[in-house]
């Protein structure tokens, strides 16, 4: 049966108006069927010949008045194909006005929007250009007037060791002259006077022997040392940590060395991350370098002179340490000898939850920090004396350290949470 709404066209041979001979008797005359619809332009149905004048819904083309009523389309849904078309015309002609609109758009938006926005972007290049010229312009005054001061404090601290050294030397060739006099007096006593002269000349002789007893041997003075914190600088300290760590080109290709990992500890294949596994299921060979109790290990490179920086994700990790080392740093046994911070080859930044401290040879020092950094960056000065820890993200120095090394040192690292990774 065919769905409600749809119009069948009428049966093959059959004449509009006509009546069925099984139904002539006793009943009224039906409205006579539609007639046929317009074709194709005289295209037939290949089944039936038929003129294609219908359109099927379900198989989505031209039919005959057959194919609709006893064929292949029995029951579908088949309008008139006249109908069809006009419906499809009004169709492509309301798709033709929507395709003009959004060309008239498109156009406006090329003529309107596109030039304000280029205008736009022209202004806004040009205000970032003077905001970074004016704030170079700043930053460069700030650090000439920081050069400048600096340099005045070390003409005035060079003056003044210089001006010190000058004043003592000034005494000690008096002190050598006196003591030179009093020598010279002593010796002449001893040879011009006798036995009753040289007695009646005690006093004089022991009132001049106490006069040079007042000359004291030298004794090491600050004063005639150049003061190197005159030159420290919380502006330049900032600054000279962030050019070093924030810009690659002044960071070291740090690589761990293999032979010092704990069994606790798993490198990764890229060779930079340290996974922490308690259950020391890691096969590495054992050797001599080989951290055996502690979760350590090294890095391959030795630093003998010159700055250095290198900088360690730690943002997966509650629990690491991260610094330096010098190579006699004990590798076996449960021991601070080989425990990092803990004995005088050591110096480290550590985090536990949410405690961070600096440790080395044991003495501890708390680092209060706001919020926990994700980065940590490693900078040592070997000729200057210094490690400098820093956190990248917020451009802050979390803490420095000053110590004359008189080895060549080692990056060293310890994670007993989770992993740590080298940032390359």
């Amino acid at each position: 049966m065919a769905q409600e709404g749809t119009r069948l066209p009428p049966p093959v041979g059959a004449e509009p108006g006509s009546r069925s001979q099984a139904g002539a008797a006793g009943r009224a005359e039906p409205e006579p069927e539609p007639e046929p619809a317009a074709g194709l332009g005289g295209e037939s149905c290949p089944e039936h010949g038929l003129e294609l004048g219908w359109f099927c819904a379900a198989h989505r083309r031209p039919v005959c008045a057959q194919c609709a009523r006893l064929g292949g389309c029995r029951g579908h849904r088949v309008t008139a194909l006249e109908a069809k078309a006009a419906d499809l015309r009004n169709k492509i002609v309301d798709q033709c006005e929507k395709l003009q609109l959004q060309s008239a758009a498109i156009t406006k938006y090329m003529a309107e929007v596109l030039p304000g926005k280029n205008q736009s972007a022209l202004n806004a290049a040009s205000w970032a250009r003077e905001v970074v010229i004016q704030r170079l312009i700043f930053v460069r005054n700030v650090c000439e007037n920081e050069e400048q001061r600096l340099l005045e404090k070390v003409h005035t601290e060079e003056e003044r060791t210089h001006q010190s050294i000058l004043t003592q030397r000034a005494h000690w060739t008096e002190s050598l002259q006196k003591l030179a006099a009093l020598r010279t007096y002593l010796v002449d006593m001893i040879t011009n006077l006798d036995d009753h002269g040289l007695v009646h000349a005690e006093q004089e002789i022991f009132e001049r022997t106490e006069a040079a007893e007042g000359i004291l041997e030298p004794q090491e003075s600050e004063k005639l040392n150049f003061n190197q914190k005159c030159v420290q600088s919380p502006l330049l300290h900032q600054l000279w940590a962030s050019a070093v760590l924030s810009c690659a080109t002044g960071l070291e290709e740090v690589h761990v060395d293999e032979k010092t990992i704990s069994p606790l500890l798993a490198l990764s294949e890229d060779k930079k991350t340290l996974a922490f596994s308690p259950k020391k299921t890691k096969p590495y060979p054992d050797c001599p370098e080989r951290f055996d109790h502690w979760p350590n290990a090294l890095g391959t490179q030795a630093f003998h002179k010159g700055t250095h920086a290198w900088r360690i994700r730690v943002d997966k990790s509650c629990a690491y340490k991260l610094g330096i080392s010098y190579g006699s740093l004990q590798r076996k046994g449960p021991g601070n000898a080989a425990r990092l911070g803990y004995n005088p080859f050591s110096w480290v930044f550590s985090r536990y939850d949410k405690e961070f401290r600096f440790s080395h040879n044991s003495r501890h020092q708390a680092v209060e920090l706001v919020k926990c950094p994700a980065q940590v960056g490693v900078l040592v000065d070997l000729d200057g004396g210094e490690v400098l820890f820093y956190d990248p993200t917020a451009c802050v120095i979390l803490h420095s350290h000053r110590e004359a090394f008189t080895a060549p040192i080692y990056p060293a690292f310890a994670v007993a949470d989770q992993s740590i990774s080298l940032v390359q």
